[in-house]
């Protein structure tokens, strides 16, 4: 597949990225996370995207081991912060609850306005009167960067984007962080391992010279800790559909079960400890969606349920990116009422239209509903957890900056895991 080179004329010019030069830079307690003061946003890409005729992809890759080998890798929100973190997390605790950013498939293949639009209007969220509403992260819901997952356009389609962001990314990857382009002697989510999961913050050479240093997570599936809250995030593969985690007995040989092993384990320790917050298991690909581009991940639901039901917990809601529209929909199982959220609408255009119009709530089957979607606005999730409840936002960029009331919101008692 040749590659075609798209025209550059307009872009606006950048600052020569002395960062692809190698960088003898020491490990740091201290993350950067945003730039010392706000910059205009860019009308143009440093490194427009080339390969945008995308080959189907049809190979699974395999996924790398995580740090220290371990059955169950762990990061704290207390680690994320450096020497800040143990301060950062007691005034999380004494506040009464954490706040955060959800979204997925922020980076944008043809330029940097609709990326800017998301990230813009998230950056408003910043502006609380009451210290307790401040986001304290943004999970990123994977596909960082299109149409492969090259270190050359992190700079234009993440650290760019992010660049006045003053809080810490943490990410799983999408299908195209993983895959690279074919002649790229890169192996798979190199670029994704560089940029997010190093073993301490350090300056980025893909960063072109801004500040924010790379994440430390201990593997491309974890377990986030924070107050109130645990991640358990998981790597769905390369394909456009369906997303994978194990070998589905024997249908994708190159994988094993050590993503199913990780949940099942996460999840026992989640009891065995009898934690109290709230429970997210993130993927990218989504285990239903209405969207037209992109099915559902059957198999990959049934081993998160298969893990589920062998730890005897389930996840108070399940977040996955993907389709780039917003769908949410509420699955019944075993009494409980668990959303089930897709939230691919950060950036990367165009949106997807859903395979139809629905009036909701839209019943798909006795346990499962469709209660409302946006196929037409890119947007994020604000997120807010306390001691006895989780409420899930939806913000679409076209309210802007200053309009703080969600377009759809659900709320999750955590005790009964049921929604209202």
């Amino acid at each position: 597949m040749p590659r075609h080179t798209l025209p550059t004329h307009g872009a606006k010019k950048y600052p020569a990225r002395s960062a692809r030069a190698p960088r003898a830079a020491a490990p740091s307690a201290n993350p950067v996370f945003a730039q010392p003061a706000p910059s205009p946003d860019p009308t143009g890409f440093k490194d427009p995207v080339t390969d945008q005729n995308e080959q189907e992809i049809a190979q699974i890759e395999p996924v790398p081991q995580p740090a220290g080998n371990a059955v169950e890798p762990v990061l704290t929100l207390a680690q994320v912060y450096g020497s800040q973190g143990a301060a950062k997390t007691s005034a999380i605790t004494a506040s009464g609850q954490i706040v955060f950013h959800c979204v997925g498939d922020t980076g944008s293949a043809t330029g940097p306005e609709t990326q800017n639009l998301v990230s813009d209007k998230m950056l408003a969220d910043f502006n609380e009167a009451d210290s307790a509403d401040v986001p304290s992260l943004f999970y990123h819901l994977g596909d960082v960067v299109y149409y492969f997952g090259e270190a050359t356009y992190y700079y234009d389609q993440f650290y760019e984007p992010f660049r006045d962001y003053p809080a810490p990314i943490i990410a799983i990857p999408g299908n195209h962080d993983g895959v690279v382009w074919k002649s790229d002697p890169a192996p798979t989510l190199a670029a994704f391992l560089s940029n997010f999961c190093t073993p301490a913050p350090v300056p980025s050479p893909d960063a072109g010279g801004l500040l924010r240093t790379t994440m430390t997570e201990p593997g491309v599936y974890f377990t986030l800790e924070a107050p109130f809250v645990r991640f358990l995030g998981l790597y769905s593969n390369v394909l456009e559909d369906p997303g994978v985690i194990s070998s589905e007995n024997g249908t994708y040989p190159t994988l094993d079960q050590r993503q199913t092993a990780f949940l099942t384990a996460a999840l026992q320790r989640i009891k065995s400890e009898k934690f109290t917050g709230a429970v997210i298991i993130a993927t990218h690909h989504p285990p239903f969606t209405g969207g037209s581009d992109h099915g559902g991940s059957p198999g990959m639901l049934a081993d998160i349920d298969a893990a589920c039901t062998s730890a005897g917990v389930w996840p108070h809601a399940v977040f996955s990116g993907h389709s780039h529209n917003y769908q949410r929909y509420t699955r019944s199982i075993n009494g409980m009422t668990i959303p089930y959220v897709v939230a691919g609408c950060g950036g990367h255009s165009p949106l997807e239209k859903m395979r139809a119009t629905y009036r909701t709530p839209y019943t798909i089957d006795p346990t499962l509903t469709l209660e409302s979607y946006d196929d037409t606005d890119y947007g994020y999730l604000r997120v807010l957890v306390n001691a006895t409840t989780m409420s899930i936002e939806f913000h679409p960029q076209h309210d802007g900056g200053t309009t703080k009331t969600p377009d759809d919101v659900v709320t999750v008692t955590l005790a009964t895991h049921t929604t209202s």
